[in-house]
């Protein structure tokens, strides 16, 4: 079954594939006119925005998965790509355009077989993405930057189908964005619950979330009365605000809800819901200009911030850090690719960081990456996630490895 996130739930099992297309910076070009052509050329007009929907057509296209890398994004905001794709088989832009097949798929049933996957390799050791943080603490210092997102990466090898291990992320509590994109020699799982931008009725939505505490009722507290927090979070919604603003109505943005907190696994996280009036003529290219890569996982400045993430970060974000959902006439919906894994034919590549402010704590920073990422780990293996906790710098690193398990 084709299970896109951001697709309608009422499609998912009917969906067929009828054109693909996917960009590499090798091919050169700007790579979101390209995408907003090739929809156009293949029935799915999205360069104006603001213009009613068209009544859906059944022998037409439904819609499309869209996939926008970070690197690609900050190649889109004519910032430094960072570090090299650590699963080279990725594209850094992809969109895949579906029909509705004559009849339902029914659900796919797991093959049988063994699944196997390796211990994890981490990109950089915990001293060196503690020395990351001090390093921007020392640029905002300088005033260079008010923030900065730093991720690390990590890598295992696998035998086995990855499918079934990726399409576990999208059961994860909290995964608005939970499915699977897929193209020849690599696969991307996704376990997201932010919205990087959805456009619905011509309004440009989106909730950047920004602040991390164990799921407990004293990590709600610890959240909710953290000044560090609050300030990195409120540096991020005036960076939407912003993002937002350069494509929207005059005078249409505005704070629909701030510093909610809400639970994703074992962790509570705070988010907030900024929206704005589409602008006239408003088109997807122009659109993903402004909002990619999302701000909760560059900085602020966005591009100063990026710089700093190319020269700090030793492996590039991959699949992380970017946007994937569905596009449609009418309809946006693509999540910002964190709490997301990558399959190429040899590994598998997961992500996590943070932000990163004057306030900010150099091993709690390394302690709060390694609790992100220990449900996604636990999924890939095939284990219920345990010690998803903040209490120290090494949590996560021994995730369980699922080595001999059977899906």
């Amino acid at each position: 079954m084709i299970d896109v996130p951001g697709a309608p739930a009422g499609c998912r099992r009917a969906l067929v594939e009828r054109a693909r297309w996917e960009w590499r910076p090798a091919d050169g070009g700007d790579p979101a006119a390209t995408a907003q052509e090739f929809l156009a050329a293949h029935g799915l007009p999205l360069h104006d925005l603001g213009r009613p929907a068209p009544g859906h057509d059944p022998a037409g296209p439904c819609g499309a998965a869209l996939y926008v890398s970070a690197a690609a994004g900050a190649l889109l905001a004519g910032a430094p790509p960072g570090a090299a794709n650590p699963a080279p088989a990725l594209p850094e832009v992809a969109v895949v355009v579906y029909g509705h097949a004559d009849q339902p798929t029914p659900p796919a049933r797991p093959a049988a077989g063994r699944w196997w996957l390796g211990d994890w390799a981490e990109s950089w050791r915990p001293a060196e993405h503690a020395a990351a943080v001090r390093a921007v603490r020392e640029a905002i210092g300088r005033g260079d930057v008010y923030q900065v997102s730093v991720v690390g990466h990590a890598a295992a090898r696998y035998a086995g189908d990855p499918l079934p291990a990726l399409a576990r992320l999208g059961a994860l509590p909290g995964a608005r964005y939970g499915g699977t994109l897929t193209g020849a020699g690599w696969a991307i799982g996704c376990a997201s619950p932010e919205t990087l931008i959805e456009l619905t009725d011509g309004r440009l939505v989106t909730r950047p979330i920004k602040g991390t505490r164990p799921a407990t009722a004293i990590g709600r507290r610890e959240l909710l009365a953290s000044a560090k927090e609050r300030a990195e979070h409120v540096m991020i919604v005036d960076l939407e605000r912003n993002d937002l603003a350069r494509v929207a109505r005059t005078g249409s943005v505005r704070v629909d809800e701030l510093f909610a907190v809400r639970r994703w696994c074992d962790l509570w996280q705070a988010e907030s819901t900024v929206s704005a009036q589409v602008g006239d003529g408003l088109g997807l290219a122009d659109l993903l200009r402004a909002v990619c890569p999302g701000g909760s996982v560059t900085g602020a400045p966005k591009r100063a911030a990026l710089e700093q993430v190319a020269a700090l970060e030793p492996v590039g974000r991959g699949a992380s850090m970017g946007g994937l959902g569905w596009v449609a006439p009418g309809r946006i919906d693509l999540g910002l690719t964190i709490r997301t894994a990558a399959a190429d034919a040899e590994r598998l590549h997961v992500w996590a960081g943070g932000g990163i402010t004057w306030g900010s704590e150099p091993w709690a920073e390394v302690a709060e990456a390694a609790a992100k990422t220990v449900p996604v780990r636990a999924a890939l293996a095939g284990h219920a996630a345990t010690g998803a906790g903040l209490s120290g710098s090494a949590a996560g690193s021994g995730a369980p490895t699922g080595a001999g398990t059977r899906r």
